[in-house]
């Protein structure tokens, strides 16, 4: 399943939020494999897309930073999977 993730930072976690990445490079989790990552411009939060096995991967990967980030996370489906559903 793909999942588009939009993360914000707590304005008061800013400088524990840029340390930890910057130490950790932010990996996803087993059973989620990040297939892009970019950064507002505004340097507030961003957005990743994801290919994971379950909700449950993506869940355990926002966990690891729901001390320091607010998460929206919508399920997304490509072109190809829309037409099908149109079609049926």
């Amino acid at each position: 399943m793909l999942f588009m993730t939009i993360y914000k930072f707590k304005p008061e976690h800013r400088n524990a939020t840029v340390n930890r990445f910057l130490e950790t490079g932010g990996p996803p989790p087993d059973g989620v494999k990040m297939l892009g990552r970019w950064h507002a411009s505004t340097m507030n939060g961003g957005y990743t897309l994801a290919d994971a096995d379950s909700p449950e991967a993506i869940a355990r990967w926002c966990h690891q930073w729901a001390d320091l980030l607010s998460f929206e996370v919508v399920p997304v489906m490509e072109d190809e999977a829309v037409v099908r559903v149109l079609k049926s």
